[in-house]
């Protein structure tokens, strides 16, 4: 399985939840928020499915560019040529070294020969895999098959000195028959085996307000992905470069940061005006203004 989300998630036309996503971007999202800076954050980093249609044309030179941006470290995903492009583990984890990025974490095929890439991925000192998309259309009996799941490719993790982590879309914020998926993931989880990276854009799109969900969830949060929503728009994959949409991270993420999230990367999956490299470096300009 090659990991495509432009193949994974359906469009849809209009959001129910979409009207009132505006009411989670202003004001009353963060009412009890008093503290704007973001100073306590160091690194930022960059999900490479940004780049998805240029990294597979020239891996090394694609991310050259990345780290002149700014951007501390990469997240990959499992692309045709895999997790470190085509690259044995130690040969990729040597050019990152020579272009100044690292590699913590990374998107991944658990289907697919996992436990070597979890050796592979602890012999270059990631510190991450993750499990990125549960589909759509789930019931409740198949999360309980997630976490199942999940708590097993924690433990071949944590043989291997990594951690395991499942990326959000908005389904798992989406209440079924009165329960959240994410509520049952989080109780049928092993916190010593299994984290959570929140996709902050689709929890808010599923009309959700992430900083109470990290509060409700303290420390099992330990990663999020940082991507803005387009202003006034009921389109669910409504994305927009950092800074030019709604959802107001200056107040978000130090939060999140206080609450146990350490890892903050950077995804934009639509370039309305400009290329997928050029929002990435206007991401990372906006990233380093507002970490200092």
């Amino acid at each position: 399985m090659q990991y495509n989300r432009r193949n994974f998630i359906k469009l849809t036309g209009g959001l129910t939840t979409g009207l009132a996503l505006g009411s989670l971007t202003g004001a009353s999202l963060l009412s009890s928020c008093n503290n704007n800076s973001a100073k306590g954050i160091k690194e930022f980093g960059l999900q490479l499915y940004t780049l998805r249609d240029e990294m597979p044309k020239d891996p090394k030179g694609v991310l050259k560019q990345v780290a002149s941006f700014g951007y501390d470290y990469i997240e990959s995903y499992s692309g045709a040529n895999g997790i470190f492009w085509g690259m044995p583990a130690a040969d990729f984890k040597k050019y990152l070294d020579e272009i100044g990025l690292k590699m913590y974490s990374a998107h991944c095929n658990v289907d697919n020969e996992f436990e070597k890439l979890a050796a592979d991925a602890a012999s270059i000192g990631m510190k991450y895999l993750i499990y990125p998309y549960e589909g759509d259309n789930q019931t409740m009996d198949d999360y309980k098959r997630h976490a199942d799941v999940f708590n097993q490719k924690g433990e071949i993790c944590k043989k291997n000195g990594l951690r395991f982590a499942f990326h959000n879309h908005d389904f798992s914020f989406l209440p079924i028959n009165g329960e959240f998926p994410q509520d049952l993931l989080a109780k049928n989880t092993d916190p010593e085996l299994v984290d959570f990276q929140m996709d902050v854009y689709w929890v808010v799109t599923a009309n959700q307000d992430p900083v109470a969900w990290a509060k409700k969830n303290e420390g099992r949060f330990k990663l999020c992905h940082v991507k803005d929503r387009i202003k006034n728009t009921a389109d669910r994959e409504g994305t927009c470069t950092l800074g030019e949409g709604s959802i107001r991270y200056p107040e978000i993420l130090p939060q999140l940061n206080n609450l146990g999230v350490d890892y903050f990367v950077v995804e934009q999956e639509r370039y309305d005006g400009t290329s997928p490299l050029k929002a990435a470096e206007a991401d990372a300009a906006y990233m380093k203004k507002l970490i200092g």
